[in-house]
């Protein structure tokens, strides 16, 4: 973005780039509250109705480096629209689905139209807003994925008992849709010789031979891990407390939306100049302390639940710091897609192996406190991973002031 272009135009590509990403993000938040209505629609057991959960994670596993190429390769506006439609397409084969099979293939379909929708993302960015508010944009965007799945979570149960779940599916659908045509409209072609310009195994090699991008990637598998173990697990605790299930959904859409203050806060203090390691090393202590307040059958709902924002909010520091340094650690600046995508790639890993660690240390335990002891040792070991960035990120400017 030109320094003369004005601020409210900027503004304004960067709200659209963050709405894209929370658009993608709704696909994960519409299937929770709906799996009940899926398993007595297609006679589904718990265990095979679990899948349409993790298969979400199938192409961020499978494609999440392949996918920032892409993105890298034939233009950050490009891909996201066609992501945004692909994700269009399959809610609306899942919406039509005559049988399981046909609706777990829709969703590992969205699963790869989401993948092609938020990699671009902080791309784009960097191409609508100025320089001096680059760390501030990427907190913006950093908040997608809580946003997103929050509103997911807070709209499917009523849009399901208005008209079954294919509504929420059709929703989804619609919404990608629409945001498609926006993207493509509304923010800057992709340059015209960039298809030319950039080779795709070049990028992908340069990516998995630079050491920052894997400590990236390391710390949100972590993190990731994490968040979607505590918010898994959750309804545990609701169901131990005695909450009612509506009420149950609308207080974990409100534990993952307060991420996005942190998601926020974090393009602050980026933007301010604090170390990357003291942020991620505090919300890492912070995180652990909560899992453990979270899962302890000793202390009052009020206070376990208290936790659970702290939780969510503290924790938004991690992926905000670590999309405002994929810029810095890409191997250079048309790399930066390919960098987030191996990012995401950590992402899925974390979120399909964490919870069945945790569940299984928890029955072998006899308990969640077992559990809750597990998340906050893997937040302990995201603290070293903190410091690693740290040194890295020194060894980098040390370099660039040379």
């Amino acid at each position: 973005m030109h320094e003369s272009q004005p601020q409210h135009q900027a503004t304004g590509a960067m709200l659209l780039v963050v709405c894209a990403g929370m658009v993608g993000a709704l696909n994960i938040g519409k299937v929770p509250s709906t799996l009940p209505a899926l398993q007595q629609s297609f006679g589904m057991s718990l265990v095979e109705a679990s899948f349409l959960v993790s298969m979400f994670q199938a192409a961020g596993m499978l494609l999440g480096l392949f996918g920032g190429v892409l993105a890298d390769r034939f233009g950050a506006r490009r891909v996201m629209s066609a992501g945004l439609m692909v994700l269009a397409l399959a809610s609306a084969v899942g919406a039509l689905s005559a049988s399981a099979a046909i609706l777990l293939v829709s969703r590992a379909l969205e699963s790869t139209g989401f993948l092609l929708t938020v990699l671009p993302g902080p791309a784009l960015l960097r191409r609508v807003v100025a320089v001096r508010r680059f760390s501030y944009a990427l907190g913006w965007w950093g908040s997608y994925m809580p946003a997103g799945t929050s509103l997911g979570l807070a709209l499917t149960p009523w849009l399901t008992g208005f008209g079954g779940w294919q509504l929420a599916w059709w929703a989804t659908a619609s919404a990608a849709a629409l945001m498609s045509g926006l993207v493509w409209r509304s923010l800057p072609a992709d340059p015209p010789s960039h298809a030319v310009q950039v080779r795709v195994l070049a990028l992908a090699r340069n990516t998995i031979c630079t050491p920052g991008p894997w400590l990236l990637a390391a710390c949100f598998r972590l993190y990731a891990g994490q968040f979607i173990s505590v918010f898994g697990f959750l309804p545990t605790v609701y169901q131990q407390a005695g909450i009612a299930p509506t009420l149950a959904g609308l207080l974990t859409a409100l534990g993952v939306l307060v991420n996005v203050l942190g998601n926020v806060g974090a393009g602050v203090l980026m933007q301010r100049g604090i170390s990357r390691t003291l942020v991620m090393s505090v919300t890492s202590g912070v995180m652990a302390i909560c899992a453990v307040m979270i899962f302890s059958d000793s202390l009052a709902f009020g206070l376990r639940y208290t936790a659970v924002l702290m939780f969510s909010t503290v924790g938004g520091l991690i992926p905000g710091t670590l999309f405002t340094t994929a810029p810095r650690f890409a191997p250079y600046p048309g790399a930066v897609s390919t960098t987030t995508g191996l990012m995401q790639q950590g992402s899925s890993i974390g979120q399909f192996f964490a919870p069945p660690l945790v569940a299984a240390v928890a029955t072998m335990s006899g308990g969640w406190q077992g559990g809750g002891l597990m998340i906050a040792a893997i937040a302990v070991l995201n603290t070293g991973v903190a410091v690693a960035v740290g040194r890295l990120d020194r060894a980098l400017e040390m370099r660039r002031t040379r």
